[in-house]
Formats: structure tokens, C-alpha cells, sequence
């Protein structure tokens, strides 16, 4: 999945794309092209959030 500062290009990538707010993040999801899947916004609760890590 693509960590992307703007998601305005990903947007206009596919016909079938979808952008999906959950939790504060933003993720662009294909269900016909996967590749296509993308996310922005926080890491809060993700492997990529540093909380805990010492």
C-alpha cells in the first residue's frame, strides 16, 4: 500500500477507485486493480507509528 502525500492523482487513476475515510486516513481502495490501493494521512496505530518503540 502507497503512503502518498496527495491523493489527487489517485483519484483520477481508474474508474473503479474509491477514496474511503476511516479514522482520520484517507485510503484510495481498487477491488478490480489492488495496485492501485493507497492511504494518507495518520499512523497512529500502525506498524509505522513510533509509539513504544524505545
Amino acid at each position: 500500500m502507497k503512503v502518498l502525500s496527495s491523493l489527487a492523482s489517485m483519484k483520477r487513476r481508474h474508474e473503479d477507485c474509491q477514496v474511503v475515510k476511516r479514522n482520520g486516513t484517507l485510503y484510495v481502495i481498487c477491488k478490480t486493480n489492488p495496485k492501485f490501493k493507497a492511504r494518507q494521512g495518520t499512523t497512529r496505530g500502525t506498524k509505522l507509528s513510533k509509539k513504544g518503540v524505545k
